[in-house]
């Protein structure tokens, strides 16, 4: 028997939602008829962030209390309109990756139970120079958003100084992302350097409440500032990606003056929408501007202090310093 569908107009593509009263998200009863439906109501701002970006998938068949499916590869079978492009791992492999480039393309990947959008910081005319830099202020036990947005105040005021404009948002948990877009000049490891310089930065600002140490151990009750959010083929949720929780929060853009007294519990995929549409994208600005990262650079260059550790999947990388945490490396003999 074949199963219940329905179909959604988007532009002059027609996409066909399947099982579209299957239950996502239970803590409010949220369908996957409600997900579509969510990013077709911001599909301007969802599409800003993801437009001609390779972006991997984050599905959930079952919904959010299922199995995660990370997806990196498009599906084989696919719409001819939806594109991919070319994109090689840190491990030298490479694999097709869905490219956005219409609002179609979302919602036919929310119908594949794709919950998280993941972009990655380039775009398919460039896929080795990213055109944004990528601030993840993470949250340590014992810490939580108001600490956060503490240490994003901090980042943006480093940020000015060096005449460089920052957008905010909410991940969708407690942390907070800042998005800069840059000029496609350099390469991921120089780019991860420039992310390296202004954490470093913002913690000898705050260190009693910014931390760039990449071991846990080390970080204590403080708020980690991921740089290698910066590296390849990592990436964060999108701006306006739900994030698979049962309450089906939003990754929600703010402006600078929002984040002052904002509460990530306020924007959901119910939310959301309503502030959509009467404020539209307040990043509508992202892309209006692409600024140098030379001055970071030369301060990581200054700086003097060695290279920082990769996340563990990666290779050895030129100039890292040991992967061992620190705890395990004052035992090693000499």
């Amino acid at each position: 028997m074949a199963s219940p569908y329905i179909e959604f107009a988007v532009g002059d593509r027609v996409v066909k939602v399947t099982n579209p009263d299957k239950v996502y998200f239970p803590e409010i009863g949220g369908t996957k008829r409600e997900l579509v439906e969510y990013y077709l109501s911001v599909g301007e701002g969802a599409l800003r962030a993801l437009y001609d970006r390779p972006t991997h998938l984050k599905r959930h068949p079952d919904g959010v209390e299922g199995e995660a499916i990370y997806q990196k590869r498009a599906p084989v079978k696919r719409p001819d309109w939806v594109e991919t492009v070319e994109i090689r791992f840190p491990s030298g492999r490479t694999a097709e990756a869905i490219r956005v480039t219409e609002l179609a393309v979302i919602a036919y990947c929310a119908n594949l139970a794709t919950i998280d959008f993941h972009p990655w910081q380039v775009r398919a005319s460039d896929v080795d120079h990213p055109d944004e830099l990528r601030i993840d202020i993470d949250p340590q036990p014992g810490t939580g958003f108001d600490e956060a947005r503490r240490v994003a105040f901090a980042t943006h005021e480093v940020l000015s100084e060096l005449g460089i404009t920052g957008f905010v948002k909410t991940s969708g948990g407690r942390g907070i992302h800042i998005n800069v877009r840059i000029e496609p000049r350099w390469d991921f490891t120089e780019v991860r350097y420039a992310g390296i310089a202004l954490a470093r930065e913002v913690e000898s600002r705050v260190p009693d409440l910014a931390t760039t140490a990449w071991w846990k151990e080390e970080r204590g009750e403080r708020v980690f500032i991921d740089y290698n959010q910066n590296a390849r083929d990592r990436t964060v949720a999108s701006a306006y990606s739900v994030r698979a929780k049962p309450h089906a929060p939003v990754s929600t853009p703010l402006t600078w003056n929002e984040l002052a007294d904002a509460d990530p519990r306020d924007f959901d995929i119910r939310t959301v929408p309503a502030r959509f549409a009467k404020l539209g994208d307040v990043h509508a600005a992202i892309d209006d501007q692409a600024f140098s990262i030379e001055l970071l650079l030369e301060r990581f260059e200054r700086d003097g202090r060695q290279d920082m550790p990769y996340p563990p999947n990666y290779p050895k990388m030129p100039g890292e310093p040991k992967r061992v945490q620190p705890s395990k490396a004052r035992h090693d003999p000499e």
